[in-house]
């Protein structure tokens, strides 16, 4: 062998053996969960960056669904992989579970996260946690779940400005100025501290949950005025009352919206957005630093919300809880190591899978007690089998108050909750409801029961389920009221 075939052949030698470590080497993780975002009323649209960045060279699941359209309990399923019935947060109320003491006893060291941390991964999570975290009857800012390393947690609901976070268990006020304290970029100064410490040595999962589009709907002052000529979305049953057909909150609601709270829904839309154009701006920094650390190629970027959205839909003013598209669909866009580019996934797909989905990605093993299903085969065509589901559980756990209303006499203590327009409520106790919800390519259809007194009052119960459809029919039809519609919305299930 000749000098120049002894060193070429060296050279292809430690080219193969660098392009197996390479493959061998675990994955990183960068989550952006945003608050409240939806995929119907076009809540993607004006992220044109993250759009080009993960759905151009990547994978959008277009049946992306919670199964809880509720902040809190929606989130607990995200860590937990298991529906709500499982992890028994039941709303956004420390009553409720939404972390309680039960759920830091019986759930939270049991996350996908703490798994990561066991095999040796850097974990970081950064913005709104569970609604009811760092309140002092639940320990407080020094309290920090399970499995995160680094940790900087929001105190309370998603807001802007003026807010406490919980800095590694130090408490650090936050005030009104823009340039310090818009919550959207604090939370981006901290993750990018955490991808420049990033050297490849070890691989590092980074959570990140910004407020936005949440309440109070405060975009950033350079974003204030953008959006100005644009209405919300005039979808059918836009600012019309739910008819006979539906259940009793719906048959609430006025017959016509007014014109004044049709103009404060087109102003909270618009600012949604505005809102937005901070996190698309994130999405941009977090792949910009990403790419610099020579650390992109080996990331999942998955981009996700917790719950849709409702801007006046069957005079709903806005808000989520119900289990219709508008409040249960929300977007899913991935990229990374092998993820197809530019494709779109019509399979059905849960915020319950993503802890599984995270962990075989990974390598690591799935819980048995996990409800939901990896669709990592789907973002990688690996080998392994993909999921048949066609059927799913949706369910909501209506909440009252028990004071009266001020201001809607109409209404007794212990009917309603959250009515703040015009006595229109967004929640009630009957609102209380398990839906399955059907879809393939020869399905498309919801069916559901609800707790409510028009019929026998009987709650209906069901276990944890592998056949939901099966299961529901045995336990509850014709028990409570019973619903089987097929709802007047866009049948996404696609050729591909």
């Amino acid at each position: 062998m000749n000098s120049n075939s002894f060193y070429t052949f060296h050279f292809l030698l430690l080219l193969q053996l660098w392009g197996i470590l390479c493959i061998n080497r675990p994955p990183n993780f960068v989550v952006i969960l945003t608050d409240d975002q939806d995929i119907t009323l076009g809540g993607l649209i004006p992220l044109e960056k993250t759009n080009s960045i993960i759905k151009k060279d990547g994978t959008e699941f277009i049946n992306m669904f919670v199964t809880t359209p509720l902040c809190c309990p929606s989130r607990a399923s995200i860590l937990t992989g298991k529906y709500a019935r499982n992890h028994q947060v039941r709303n956004n109320s420390v009553s409720g579970n939404c972390n309680s003491l039960y759920w830091q006893n019986n759930h939270e060291d049991k996350t996908f996260i703490t798994h990561f941390k066991k095999k040796g991964y850097s974990t970081f999570y950064a913005g709104k946690y569970l609604n009811q975290y760092g309140k002092n009857e639940v320990g407080g800012v020094k309290h920090i779940p399970s499995g995160w390393d680094n940790w900087v947690g929001l105190v309370g609901n998603s807001r802007y400005y003026n807010y406490t976070l919980s800095i590694n268990g130090r408490k650090v006020e936050h005030g009104s100025d823009p340039q310090k304290d818009y919550l959207t970029n604090v939370i981006l100064e901290h993750s990018l501290d955490f991808v420049n410490q990033q050297n490849g040595s070890s691989p590092f999962f980074m959570f990140v949950s910004p407020p936005s589009p949440h309440a109070p709907f405060t975009p950033f002052p350079q974003y204030k005025n953008k959006f100005s000529n644009l209405s919300a979305p005039r979808t059918p049953n836009f600012g019309i009352n739910g008819g006979m057909r539906k259940h009793w909150l719906l048959r609430e609601t006025p017959k016509i919206l007014p014109p004044s709270v049709i103009e404060s829904i087109d102003d909270v839309f618009r600012n949604r957005w505005r809102t937005l154009l901070s996190v698309d701006d994130m999405v941009h920094e977090v792949y910009v630093n990403l790419k610099r650390k020579k650390l992109l190629e080996n990331t999942y970027i998955f981009f996700t919300s917790d719950n849709g959205f409702h801007l006046g839909q069957f005079s709903l003013p806005w808000d989520k809880r119900q289990l219709y598209e508008f409040d249960v669909r929300v977007p899913l866009l991935v990229r990374g190591p092998a993820v197809e580019k530019g494709i779109e996934i019509k399979h059905p797909v849960l915020n319950i899978d993503l802890a599984p989905t995270f962990l075989e990605l990974a390598n690591i093993p799935i819980p048995e007690d996990v409800d939901g299903e990896s669709f990592a085969p789907y973002l990688k065509k690996s080998k392994g089998k993909p999921s048949n589901r066609t059927s799913f559980i949706i369910e909501h756990q209506g909440e009252s108050t028990n004071k009266p209303i001020p201001g809607c006499p109409q209404y007794k203590a212990g009917e309603v909750h959250t009515c703040e327009i015009n006595c229109i409520c967004e929640d009630s106790w009957n609102n209380t409801y398990i839906c399955v919800r059907q879809l393939s390519d020869k399905e498309n259809l919801i069916s559901c029961v609800f707790k409510d007194r028009e019929l026998e009052q009987n709650t209906c119960s069901i276990q944890k389920v592998k056949n939901p459809k099966k299961r529901l029919k045995q336990k509850a039809l014709g028990r409570n009221r019973f619903f089987k519609t097929k709802e007047n919305v866009p049948n996404k299930w696609g050729s591909k």
